[in-house]
């Protein structure tokens, strides 16, 4: 049985090889081609959840779970939030033939999906990128959104200022962009054409006032029915798309927080991502449209790109 460790995850998973994995997952999602479960998800204590999530890429293929643990106090430690493994399965025996760091797996393949539904949705000439969230997934979103957005200019805002601008100076060094922080949200999405919420905020940070017409947004950081990072205006203003309907209705924060107050119901999710990238539903349909993509992160995403690092080594 092989381990891929962090180290060869980080240098072999490039966003050139993830995006188009993860498109293709998607695709198959939508489609009903591959079996998954709803995640399961233990509550530990404030801020600590593990979660298990197992699933399939389809009949006679690779099958598997993922086990992950987040723990949001870790980004202040310098450790990923995201710990755990990838356990992958053959198909024509069922042995289990392979374990995969979750915790780096997760970090791109989460802004792989991110860029796939950018590249969908956003304006194609979108070139200012808001970045709330200064952690791990701020620096994977700001890598996968340039690889489908030819962007000029990428703004971030943090709790902490100085983590703010220590994110700033590394990603502006690294992508040789102008990278600048902002005080407020506020400030942050005013010229904003993409924004990525990427925090832990468990009561909305961003308005749906502050976010101009025609912005494409990915909300990442709630990863389960609870905390909240927008408010019921920008879900109810929006075009609102959801990685997985099922996953959506059933763990959704946003969308749940704005069906509950009865300002919207299951139909606001119009359609999912796999259903835009196979023409079957339209994305974006006018410039001046607010599109939104939640991003709840699927199993099937890990086990697409776990097993094309395992049968490619």
């Amino acid at each position: 049985m092989r381990f891929i460790d962090r180290e060869e995850v980080s240098r072999r998973l490039t966003y050139e090889m993830c995006i188009p994995i993860v498109r293709q997952a998607m695709i198959a999602l939508s489609r009903g081609e591959t079996k998954q479960l709803l995640r399961s998800i233990i509550p530990l204590s404030d801020g600590r959840l593990f979660g298990i999530m197992p699933g399939a890429l389809g009949a006679g293929a690779p099958f598997g779970a993922k086990l992950i643990s987040v723990f949001h106090e870790n980004s202040a430690r310098g450790m990923q939030s995201h710990q755990g493994l990838v356990i992958l399965f053959e198909p024509e025996s069922g042995a289990p033939v392979c374990a995969v760091h979750a915790g780096e797996l997760t970090a791109i393949r989460t802004a792989a999906a991110s860029a796939v539904a950018t590249d969908a949705l956003a304006r194609k000439d979108s070139h200012c990128l808001a970045l709330l969230g200064t952690g791990e997934q701020a620096q994977t979103h700001a890598r996968a959104i340039s690889k489908v957005r030819a962007l000029e200019s990428i703004v971030v805002w943090g709790r902490s200022p100085a983590r703010a601008q220590a994110f700033a100076d590394r990603m502006s060094a690294e992508l040789n962009l102008p990278v600048v922080t902002a005080a407020a949200v506020r400030e942050a999405v005013a010229a904003a054409d993409i924004v990525c919420t990427l925090t832990s905020a468990s009561e909305p940070i961003l308005r749906g006032a502050w976010v101009r017409p025609g912005t494409h947004l990915n909300l990442v950081g709630s990863g389960y029915a609870g905390p909240t990072e927008v408010d019921n205006d920008l879900v109810v203003r929006s075009r609102f798309i959801a990685d997985s309907r099922e996953g959506v209705l059933e763990q959704g924060a946003e969308f749940l927080r704005a069906k509950a107050a009865g300002l919207i119901g299951d139909e606001h999710v119009v359609a999912e991502i796999g259903q835009v990238l196979a023409g079957e539903i339209d994305g974006r349909r006018s410039v001046d449209e607010i599109t939104v993509y939640k991003s709840l992160g699927h199993v099937v995403q890990d086990l697409a790109t776990a097993w094309a690092l395992y049968s490619e080594a």
